[in-house]
């Protein structure tokens, strides 16, 4: 009798630990969801108290600047009237430091920052050193004489002698340090002298010279505390909502994010779109595939087709022209009037014309494509590559005498990857938090419903079997009484006298 008791205690005891473990389950199912959702929208805004803040404030992921030189193979060919000749050097590797200052929270739900960038040159990733000497086009000389083609031919002479007595050619031979951090020039003093403030800068010239120990700008982005819907969206960029660089005001928007972080929950029809400072521009990127970076799910976005196509090809970048060729975009308009242009690595995604224009250009999609690679759920980037290409147009001014007799076309100058990945200690808590959490709990809602209903299960089973042992042990019992009657009456017939005149008759078989 103890046994009994003690079985129908442990089967309700696990009985109700089943109800228990089934009832968690299906509220896990119900609830986790949205509050994984909840635990995003918290950590992904612009808030001290996120997780996300200081990886946002001091970016952890290593970025790196990949500089790329086209060494002008025949320089006086060119001046002759030749098709240009280049040869590929680099890459030339710097690490690239990132941190935001003056970061200050707005009441209209924004906060304003700038960051700062410095670089650092890695011997040991690069294709040489800076102190490797570069042939490339004169952009000062050229730029000068392009500006002067329509002026009166006095002050065209005026330049030609300038130029001479200042020992400027159209082409220079100038180190891998000079052209990216800045030389000193004469021209730049003289003009300087001669012609206050009509240069953006006073001291060296070089292409990377503005960028390095310098912020992007004062950034003014939306935190996503107060409204989640615009997080990381760009408000303004040095006090204004969009520019006056183009000639159009869809040109001149400011869309998008400052291109380190984007709004969460992202699916395939979700776009990239971020303000460039160096562009002069918003661009946008479209969803291409699914991939898998450290364990980590992502969706690759890349460059539409259309990103610098001309207005003839896509009429809504007639804004950005004048146009040549599509698939380089004319930035002279925010970069001094030089007539410089914006592309991919050797034209590539652009019109085949420029690329056959100058020899030892390569195009090819998997050298010369950017593409972000963005954890959908967060909306931040885990690996990721922007190749861009500045060339310069030259030609020769009739005039002066330094252009001679070159032919129209489009010089690539240089080209840069900034490359940045997630590693270490910071994609290991990535992982972690982000992906294995939700996975685990993913996982344990459904363990707990399914283990909640084998236990339910084990109560029910005992009830029915000791049912079945009930009736049986009745059943045997009806059975058992009336065999017992039956052989006590046959006991008493025989034992009892047969009457007189009865004949016992031979049993047979």
């Amino acid at each position: 009798m103890g046994n009994l008791s003690r079985a129908r205690r442990v089967t309700a005891a696990l009985g109700f630990i089943g109800l228990l473990f089934a009832v968690l389950g299906i509220i896990m199912i119900v609830m986790v969801p949205s509050i994984i959702k909840q635990q995003v929208l918290k950590n992904v805004r612009i808030d001290p108290n996120s997780l996300s803040f200081n990886m946002w404030k001091e970016i952890p992921v290593p970025f790196y600047l990949s500089v790329y030189f086209f060494n002008i193979v025949n320089p006086e060919e060119i001046i002759q009237g030749q098709k240009p000749k280049v040869q590929e050097r680099g890459p030339y590797v710097y690490r690239e430091f990132r941190h935001k200052s003056n970061i200050t929270f707005n009441n209209n739900d924004t906060v304003s920052f700038l960051e700062y960038r410095s670089y650092q040159f890695q011997p040991d990733k690069s294709r040489g050193q800076e102190s490797d000497y570069i042939i490339m086009p004169n952009i000062l000389v050229l730029s000068a004489s392009m500006m002067m083609e329509n002026r009166p031919g006095i002050l065209k002479l005026i330049m030609t002698l300038a130029f001479s007595t200042l020992g400027q050619r159209a082409f220079m031979n100038r180190t891998v340090g000079e052209i990216m951090w800045g030389y000193d020039d004469p021209l730049i003093h003289l003009i300087n002298q001669y012609f206050p403030n009509s240069l953006p800068f006073k001291g060296k010239f070089g292409l990377f010279a503005e960028l390095n120990n310098s912020d992007s700008g004062l950034f003014t982005v939306f935190t996503g505390v107060k409204d989640f819907s615009r997080i990381h969206l760009v408000d303004k960029w040095n006090g204004v909502s969009k520019v006056n660089f183009w000639h159009s005001d869809q040109c001149n928007m400011i869309n998008g994010t400052s291109g380190q972080m984007w709004a969460p929950f992202m699916t395939p029809e979700s776009s990239l779109e971020f303000y460039s400072p160096e562009a002069c521009r918003s661009m946008k990127l479209i969803y291409k595939e699914q991939g898998v970076f450290g364990g980590i799910p992502t969706f690759r976005f890349v460059a539409p087709n259309t990103l610098f196509a001309n207005g003839s090809v896509y009429p809504p970048n007639e804004g950005f022209c004048p146009c040549r060729e599509s698939g380089i975009q004319n930035v002279s308009t925010c970069r001094f009037n030089a007539p410089l242009f914006l592309s991919h690595p050797h034209f590539y995604n652009a019109d085949p014309v420029l690329a056959e224009a100058v020899s030892g250009l390569h195009p090819n999609p998997e050298e010369h494509s950017l593409f972000l690679d963005i954890h959908p759920v967060t909306g931040i980037p885990m690996n990721c590559s922007v190749k861009l290409q500045l060339s310069l147009f030259l030609k020769s001014v009739k005039g002066i005498g330094q252009t001679g007799n070159i032919q129209p076309v489009v010089l690539p100058l240089m080209w840069f990857e900034e490359s940045g990945a997630m590693e270490g200690e910071t994609l290991d808590t990535f992982y972690t938090q982000l992906v294995l959490m939700p996975k685990v709990l993913n996982y344990a809602q459904y363990v707990l419903l399914a283990l909640g209903c084998v236990l339910l299960l084990i109560p029910i089973i005992y009830q029915i079997r000791s049912q079945e042992k009930c009736y049986l042990f009745w059943i045997s019992f009806k059975k058992g009484s009336k065999d017992k009657e039956a052989v006590q009456a046959y006991s008493e017939f025989l034992m009892t006298s047969a009457p007189k005149g009865t004949v016992l008759q031979e049993a047979r078989l």
